[in-house]
């Protein structure tokens, strides 16, 4: 039976080239995913690991606990490691020398149109610090010199090229506010994540960095180099007790670099779980493919498998014969799809340090447990779609079918599978009904278990639903194309099973994308719809670090000619005495803005109380959080702000939720004796005559064109939040993807071998006047019902799925409603005929070039 499913396998290797086909993409997916999270894991931990190389003990600085964080008031942090307590260190036994750090954050401003380059908060800056040599080993020089004074720095090599200076060039930064210039002395190296992921590193002298960010002869961190053979762990314990209690930590460096590992870990686990769950669904649909295949093979095969039961094969033979060669099938797809997917791990590594991950430089890790994976992947899906064909081969009897070899196929009852799918889909149904009431993040798990338990059972029902969609398309193909069109349909209809199996491959993915899209869509909308609702600004102006604006520079801007309004906003934390009714916990966060200029510069339509009332001392609070704590005008509350001073407030108006104001505001009177460093958090601005590229301009310069200025307009707001919705929904698209060519790939190898499976009754319909190109078009015509049956199904489940999952969606978006993208669905349909056109070019024209007389004597 061995060698007969060897033969069956060489003897129709045409007919499963696609099933062949599907096999390797799902499995080069699977690899491609397996080998790319090793060898970006591995990577990262090697680098990682010459970062610790001589790491022995880490003591970082951490805020005591009455501190409620951010700076001194005068700009700066202040912390426990010094000078004295470094020189401490050094003196115990076992240590060798020990690095003292500084961190902080520098933007850089491009050479040539100024705008700054890095993504903020990955935008590092540290000291050099030279040794013996007169270099810094965590910085090896590729050019030039260490900085060695207050106007000098250092560049990584990734941040001078993108910035575009070169050795010797003044190069403009900023920290915190004010404009510096300094020359660029040396280019170094880096592997630190941070950086080439598209952040910067620039590089002070000690004092310098000290006095920019912390204050003289304090530190950031303190590294501890041992002696070889030290224990590291008595080590610590001893740095430990000379560590002030509750100000500075000490981790030993075998400590830290497990606790590395393991986020590298975390971090690799979660991306490889992502798209090892679209790898499953590429290979779900691959299933389709490959139970339609083996189907139509023992269907066409039933006199060979009749002549193998008479001569004495059991049925237990003929089911381990499919099986066996599904399993080579799917061992020599699985094979080819890895090789696949090492060139897909390498090239997304490549498209992705290219688009600024930045992983570090590494060989590519094949391991012993991706290989096994991939195959047993590749070889156990095969397997498992070819079971039931399988089965249906050991039914059929010797003498039955050889005695009606070439009468057709019984038809099987539908009855218990539409019994099944209508049960599974009502169960689906009343869990997205009930989704549909739900709010929060939370309840996401519900919402994809009532998606998977709805689409199961359209998947189970598809046969029955195929019958009047089909139907109802060969009404137009027949009106529009005469006979092939009616014969289109009529082969369409032939074998429902079929026809759903092939077209279920092609709703899957077009289930997601369709919901994908169309809560995207709605959530951009409803994203304009909170700018148009709560901000009539011009402009918003802010730091891309988050470390605020001088109100000195706020107030230049309001006496800017253009500008017929500014409102500054900042904001201090505070928490309710008795922990408050709120899901927050009584957290809560009050802004202080120009009260006079924020009705100017934003939609304020105040329900309770008067603004009156707020300018005399009082505080605003949107009628959500009046309603959460239980607040109206007019009730005294007190609040207990983070530097632990309790201020009895009255509530002098509630105002409609807005997502600019916020909770709740007040005058910054109330607001600034609570905070360590008086900064605007952003500037609301309104223009006289609309905005400019001139206004926006004379903004900037009045903040000294600091490169850490964001100056965005409604529209550059909205773009900046929406635009990481289409970067997320391009991504899955292109996940998704693989799945969608894997159905055109059924559909090609569905239409293949069914134009195999009806040599005869193509022959005889050339024989009684059909000509070539109805035949072509009669084929052409079924794929296109198939695939547009597969649309419209995935189109409409795609769409209840978006709307009873909108809930949870507008829970971060309270101005969500579901807008279906009309265009977008239009396409999705174009898409699906292109699809089912292209998908029968191959098998229209093998049907159309079959000889008319050896057509007819097949058998």
């Amino acid at each position: 039976m061995f060698r007969t499913a060897l033969r069956n396998l060489l003897a129709h290797k045409a007919r499963l080239m696609m099933t062949a086909l599907a096999v390797l993409l799902g499995v080069a997916f699977v690899a491609g995913t397996l080998i790319f999270s090793d060898t970006v894991g591995e990577a990262v931990k090697n680098a990682s690991a010459r970062n610790l190389k001589d790491v022995a003990v880490s003591i970082q600085a951490i805020s005591p606990p009455d501190a409620h964080g951010g700076p001194d008031k005068d700009g700066k942090r202040a912390t426990a490691l010094d000078d004295r307590l470094a020189d401490r260190i050094r003196a115990l036994p076992g240590v060798t020398g020990v690095r003292a750090d500084v961190t902080g954050e520098a933007t850089l401003a491009a050479r040539g149109d100024g705008h700054p380059i890095g993504n903020g908060w990955q935008n590092r800056a540290t000291n050099y610090r030279p040794g013996p040599d007169g270099t810094d080993p965590r910085y090896p020089l590729v050019r030039g010199r260490g900085p060695a004074g207050p106007d000098e720095i250092a560049l990584a090599e990734s941040t001078a090229r993108t910035a575009g200076y070169r050795l010797g060039d003044t190069v403009r930064l900023a920290t915190d506010g004010p404009v510096l210039t300094k020359k660029l002395v040396g280019i170094v190296a880096t592997d630190d994540p941070a950086v080439t992921a598209g952040g910067s590193l620039t590089l002070f002298d000690t004092a310098t960095a000290q006095r920019m960010f912390l204050h003289p002869g304090q530190f950031d961190e303190l590294v501890v180099a041992a002696a070889p053979g030290t224990d590291q762990r008595a080590l610590t314990a001893r740095v430990r007790a000379l560590l002030p209690a509750d100000r500075a930590q000490a981790t030993s460096g075998h400590d830290l670099a497990a606790e590395q590992a393991r986020l590298i870990a975390d971090r690799n686990r979660a991306l490889s779980g992502t798209l090892l769950a679209f790898a499953g669904i590429a290979l779900f649909v691959g299933v389709f493919i490959i139970a339609n295949t083996f189907t139509m093979l023992v269907s066409q095969r039933t006199r060979e498998i009749a002549l193998l039961r008479a001569v004495g094969a059991s049925r237990r033979q003929v089911v381990r014969s499919v099986l066996v060669e599904a399993g080579l099938l799917g061992l020599l797809s699985s094979v080819v799809g890895f090789g696949l997917g090492t060139g897909i791990a390498v090239g997304l590594r490549a498209f992705l340090t290219a688009q600024g991950a930045g992983f570090p430089d590494g060989p590519v890790v094949i391991s012993p447990s991706a290989v096994a994976a991939s195959l047993a992947v590749g070889v156990g899906v095969t397997v498992l779609a070819a079971w039931l064909p399988s089965r249906k081969a050991a039914r059929i009897a010797p003498v039955e079918a050889l005695s009606t070899v070439d009468a057709p196929p019984a038809v099987r009852s539908l009855v218990v599978r539409n019994v099944l799918g209508a049960l599974l889909t009502a169960a689906g149904v009343a869990v997205m009904l009930w989704v549909s009431t739900l709010k929060g993040d939370d309840n996401i798990p519900v919402a994809m278990g009532g998606s998977a338990l709805t689409l199961t059972g359209m998947i189970v029902l598809a046969p029955l639903l195929s019958r009047p969609l089909v139907s109802l398309a060969g009404l137009v193909t027949t009106r529009l194309f005469g006979v092939a069109g009616k014969l289109a349909k009529e082969n369409a209809l032939r074998n429902p099973r079929r026809t759903a199996a092939t077209g279920s491959a092609l709703m899957i993915g077009l289930t997601l994308i369709t919901g994908l899209t169309v809560a995207g869509h709605s959530s951009q909308l409803a994203l304009d719809r909170m700018a148009a609702a709560g901000l009539t600004a011009d402009y918003k102006v802010s730091t891309s670090t988050g470390t605020g604006l001088d109100p000195a520079a706020s107030a230049r801007v309001a006496k800017l000619p253009d500008v017929a309004a500014a409102a500054p906003v900042r904001g201090a934390g505070y928490t309710l005495p008795d922990g408050g009714s709120g899901p927050d916990g009584g957290f809560g966060y009050v802004h202080g803005t120009d009260l006079d200029q924020i009705a100017k510069v934003t939609s304020l339509n105040v329900t309770d109380g008067s603004m009156a009332a707020v300018r005399s001392g009082g505080i605003a609070v949107s009628q959500t959080g009046a309603k959460e704590h239980g607040w109206r005008a007019g009730q005294t509350v007190t609040l207990v702000f983070f530097d632990k001073k309790r201020v009895a407030v009255r509530v002098g108006a509630v105002y409609a939720d807005n997502p600019v104001l916020g909770e709740s505001f007040a005058a910054t009177a109330l607001v600034d004796p609570h905070l360590d460093r008086i900064r605007d958090d952003e500037l609301l601005v309104k223009v006289r005559d609309g905005r400019s590229e001139r206004t926006a301009g004379e903004i900037r310069r009045a903040f000294g064109d600091s490169p850490l200025l964001k100056v965005q307009s409604r529209e550059d707001l909205r773009k900046e939040t929406a635009g990481q919705i289409d970067t997320m929904v391009y991504m899955i698209y292109g996940l998704l993807g693989m799945a969608v060519v894997i159905a055109v790939v059924g559909v090609v190898n569905t239409l293949a071998m069914s134009v195999f499976e009806r040599t005869r009754e193509i022959g005889m319909l050339r024989a009684i006047g059909l000509a070539r190109g109805g035949v072509k078009r009669m084929v052409r015509l079924e794929s296109v019902v198939i695939s547009l049956f597969g649309a419209v199904l995935g189109i409409g489940v795609g769409i209840f799925l978006a709307w009873a999952g909108g809930e949870l969606v507008a829970a971060s978006f309270t101005s969500y409603r579901m807008v279906l993208p009309w265009d977008r669905l239009g396409l999705f349909l174009l898409t699906a005929l292109v699809v089912g056109v292209l998908a029968a070019l191959w098998p229209a024209r093998r049907a159309a070039r079959l000889n008319m007389l050896e057509a007819i004597g097949a058998h």
